[in-house]
């Protein structure tokens, strides 16, 4: 690549501080016709998504590793890493080809023992949400390198909604085996089979990935480079994606009011597709290992000082709609509005809060506690400020607690060191998938984030959620998908705030963007680079 490039990294005019704006960045990728450049926010804490499953981590991550399968605009599988698959006629057995052409990264043969490892001594054991997706596989057999049997005790269904790699991630197990993958170094310097190859990551202003030479999807990627450049400010990524350079930007960039400025900007693509299969529900924790917080007075009391509307309406402005439960209302097949609801209601809080043992002190507060907000960009540190405002009136002063994700995440679901947070959790395509983890006991997991971080226990919401994962007839399944947001609502060990309505942003000038449902999560690895973006 040109000199010129090498020395602006090195000088740092990629970095999120003040040189954004003049254009050198894109000027030097206009030069090559080769340097795609994106965003992610906020920075990753990881680089794998099967250890770290976040969004900032996932849209990197999917660069470098290819999954089982990938899917169409019609949520259809697609060939990825295996060519094709054969499901037995009792649907407890599925059996994968894979390709015999691929390499990791660096050099060593892809097999079918890479995913056996990764199903049954990743997913299954570690990960929030492969856990429960995969609960009916119960075994993965590898008759020989390039065929792999999935073994399931009962037909799930749910299983093809979640073969991408950003859901049944695929490790490399010579790296891997024998360790912890939650802190394996590798998470920071990632070994893939992927069209770009990982190259430098250096810490608060970049992530460098190069072309893989040996991808086995010969022309692929379309691009040399690909950076991921980390800008904390969002009125400095607003200015990098309207001058060029930033090209990509997958992870709602801007804020919500400026989204709808940037409509109006013949040069930039404002987009909520890719973002379909996510379904974001947005709600808030109580850490239910606390004494007062087991009272559920105290939960109902918080839930009906917040209105709702007014926090879609003035914090998301309207790119949100109020929630009625865990799951979001356009998963039309499982959703129901008949569950317990908590209207805005300032008085019956106070009278909850009375009734629980908490009456107003002399200096008229009730409880004191913290919030941590989500980091993922200001409009989450709004929902906590507006949250703040809202207990307020019954009595309760919130103190917010601002973390870079890494800590953020060990707080949470590590050390447990918080009172309350908020949070978005992707409810995914269906809800077992991203809905039941917020509630199963099982899914309790030290240090795996997004998780069920409350802490919530309950036999009878884990036998609701056993039946969801193992029902054979279809509509027995969804009454019981029916009973886990009644029992959600009534329990109420967090309160479903939002659905959010996420989006990207991008130049016109690229071509081939993943528009499918799972395009936020998809490779760039088609992007083609368009006329150069105006400076």
């Amino acid at each position: 690549m040109s000199t010129r490039r090498d020395f602006l990294i090195k000088a740092g005019v990629i970095t999120g501080g003040s040189l954004l704006g003049q254009g050198a960045w894109s000027a030097s990728s206009a030069a090559t016709g080769t340097t795609l450049v994106a965003n992610t926010l906020p920075e990753p804490a990881g680089l794998a998504a099967g250890s770290t499953p976040a969004n900032p981590t996932n849209v990197v991550s999917s660069n470098l590793f290819d999954g089982l399968i990938t899917y169409d605009e019609a949520f259809r599988p697609v060939p990825q890493l295996a060519t094709s698959w054969i499901e037995s006629a009792d649907r407890r057995t599925i059996t994968f080809t894979l390709r015999n052409d691929v390499k990791w990264h660096d050099g060593v043969p892809f097999t079918s023992a890479d995913v056996q490892y990764s199903i049954m001594e990743v997913s299954k054991k570690v990960h929030p949400i492969a856990r429960p997706t995969f609960a009916q596989i119960v075994a993965v057999d590898t008759p020989d390198p390039h065929t792999v049997v999935f073994r399931l005790a009962q037909p799930s269904p749910v299983i093809w909604s979640y073969l991408d790699t950003s859901s049944a991630f695929i490790f490399p197990k010579h790296l891997y085996a024998g360790t912890d993958p939650l802190t394996n170094p590798y998470n920071a310097k990632p070994v893939g089979t992927g069209a770009f190859v990982f190259k430098e990551w250096n810490r608060g202003n970049y992530i460098r990935l190069a072309k893989n030479p040996d991808y086995w999807d010969t022309g692929k990627p379309h691009v040399d480079e690909l950076i991921f450049r980390i800008i904390p400010d969002a009125s400095a990524r607003s200015i990098a994606l309207q001058n060029g350079n930033v090209q990509y930007a997958p992870l709602t960039p801007v804020s919500l009011v400026e989204a709808r400025r940037l409509e109006q900007n013949p040069d930039l693509v404002i987009d909520t597709k890719g973002w379909r299969s996510n379904a974001p529900m947005f709600f808030m924790d109580f850490n239910l290992r606390q004494k007062r917080f087991q009272d559920v007075r105290v939960r109902q009391a918080i839930a009906h000082a917040i209105n709702l509307k007014q926090l879609t309406k003035t914090v998301f402005y309207d790119f949100a709609t109020p929630a009625t439960g865990p799951v979001p209302s356009y998963q039309s097949r499982f959703y129901t509005a008949d569950t317990p609801q908590y209207p805005y209601d300032p008085k019956k809080a106070e009278a909850l809060l009375d009734a629980a043992g908490f009456p107003r002190g002399a200096d008229g507060v009730r409880m004191r506690f913290n919030h941590l907000n989500h980091t993922y960009g200001e409009d989450f540190q709004r929902a906590g400020q507006f949250i703040q405002q809202q207990l307020k009136r019954i009595g309760v002063e919130v103190t917010l607690e601002n973390y870079d994700l890494p800590t953020y995440l060990r707080k949470i679901y590590t050390d447990h060191d918080f009172d309350t947070m908020n949070v978005f959790y992707a409810a995914f395509a269906d809800p077992q998938i991203g809905v039941i983890r917020r509630f199963w006991s099982k899914n309790i997991i030290s240090g795996a984030p997004w998780s069920n971080g409350s802490g919530y226990t309950s036999p009878e919401m884990d036998a609701v959620v056993e039946t969801i994962q193992t029902a054979q007839d279809p509509e027995q399944r969804t009454q019981a998908i029916h009973q886990l947001q009644v029992l959600a609502q009534r329990d109420l060990p967090s309160i479903s705030l939002a659905e959010l309505k996420f989006f990207r942003i991008y130049s016109r000038t690229l071509q081939n963007v993943n528009t499918t449902p799972i395009g936020v999560y998809a490779s760039l690895d088609s992007v083609n680079l368009g006329a150069p973006a105006r400076g």
